[in-house]
């Protein structure tokens, strides 16, 4: 996509070169297609796909815009070696049952059992594949290595991350593509996400607040206790906020927008792009409807409105002083993690310094 007339001239023959390179070494047109949409001569689909203003690539699966946009270097070899890339096929063939034995249990993998490739059930299973390919390993067995495998017919399990974490069977209809994916995004996309620098400029294109555990890399303990209170009292927040971890030694600087230090971690905080705001004390996660209500604050405006004009009348908010009867108006730090966002510069992201976040 491309907007702005400097945009457009610079980047054009740079796409069109490349899309000549792909369309040499990729003949078939049936399975790849390169397009070009003028943002300023067609506004709405600009609008629908992208809310920046410069030039933008976007990679589209089974006609679904994937999360991840290309964000290489924009030169004809590094388009075109990206696209060679996304064309890779995206399932690992099990050659034996041993292999099972052998995968990576620090990655996320879903495993399926067929009797043939030339089935509508694995053709649904190479699809949610395709799109989730960057979240998940899949594997998949053939025939007679999987025939143990398949007692009631075609199978497909996701092994967690963990050597002692038991497998979980998908139970719906392999030949419904919308049922088949929910279930495996809802496997290889963690309710807790982890946030670091590489992933965090996506993470904060997806335009939603962060609600952040900043901890000790070695505390799992709180990191897993953040976890089961984020799905035991936010499940139905999912998709209004983006719930995230974060290495506080890695992370100081947001720390420091908020006065805290790594020696103070485990902390929770509130980012909305705007401000930053600290819930009250993370021994207070396990209170029944404590960290909902953080969050619920957020929404309604009180997080923002209690900082500048003091608590409101009637109650505190987490995190605030109490009620005192005077007016004390204050103003919350400011965004950290908006200066991940996508910029102008974005596509000169190795020039940026990062330490400065």
């Amino acid at each position: 996509m491309q907007t702005g007339a400097d945009s457009v001239r610079c980047f054009n023959p740079i796409f069109e070169e490349a899309s000549n390179v792909v369309r040499e070494r990729f003949p078939d047109t049936s399975t790849l297609w390169l397009a070009r949409v003028d943002c300023d001569q067609h506004s709405d689909i600009a609008s629908a796909i992208s809310d920046q203003q410069i030039s933008t690539l976007k990679l589209f699966r089974n006609g679904m815009m994937m999360k991840r946009e290309y964000r290489g270097q924009r030169s004809v070899v590094a388009i075109a070696d990206f696209i060679r890339q996304q064309q890779v096929h995206p399932i690992k063939e099990l050659q034996s049952l041993e292999e099972v034995n052998t995968v990576d249990r620090s990655k996320r993998n879903i495993i399926g059992y067929f009797e043939t490739k030339d089935s509508d059930n694995y053709h649904t299973f190479e699809k949610v594949a395709n799109i989730l390919r960057d979240d998940c390993t899949f594997l998949a067995a053939f025939g007679a290595v999987s025939e143990s495998e398949r007692i009631g017919g075609d199978n497909v399990i996701y092994k967690p991350v963990g050597e002692n974490v038991p497998d979980m069977i998908y139970l719906g209809s392999l030949t419904n593509f919308d049922l088949t994916y929910v279930w495996s995004q809802d496997k290889c996309v963690p309710l807790v996400r982890e946030i670091t620098f590489e992933n965090g400029e996506e993470l904060t294109e997806e335009g939603i607040p962060f609600l952040i555990l900043f901890h000790v890399k070695e505390d799992t303990e709180s990191l897993e206790q953040f976890q089961q209170e984020v799905a035991r009292q936010l499940i139905s927040e999912k998709g209004s906020i983006n719930f995230l971890h974060a290495d506080c030694d890695k992370f100081r600087h947001p720390l420091l927008h908020i006065q805290k230090t790594p020696a103070d971690c485990p902390v929770i905080a509130i980012d909305s792009f705007r401000h930053m705001y600290v819930f009250s004390d993370f021994k207070d996660l396990s209170i029944p409807g404590k960290i909902k209500q953080f969050v619920l604050d957020l929404h309604s405006g009180k997080l923002h409105r209690e900082f500048h004009h003091g608590p409101d009348p009637t109650d505190s908010t987490p995190g605030q002083p109490e009620d005192t009867g005077e007016e004390v108006a204050s103003s919350p730090p400011e965004s950290s993690f908006q200066k991940l966002a996508p910029s102008e510069t974005r596509y000169t992201i190795l020039n940026r310094d990062r330490d400065e976040l």
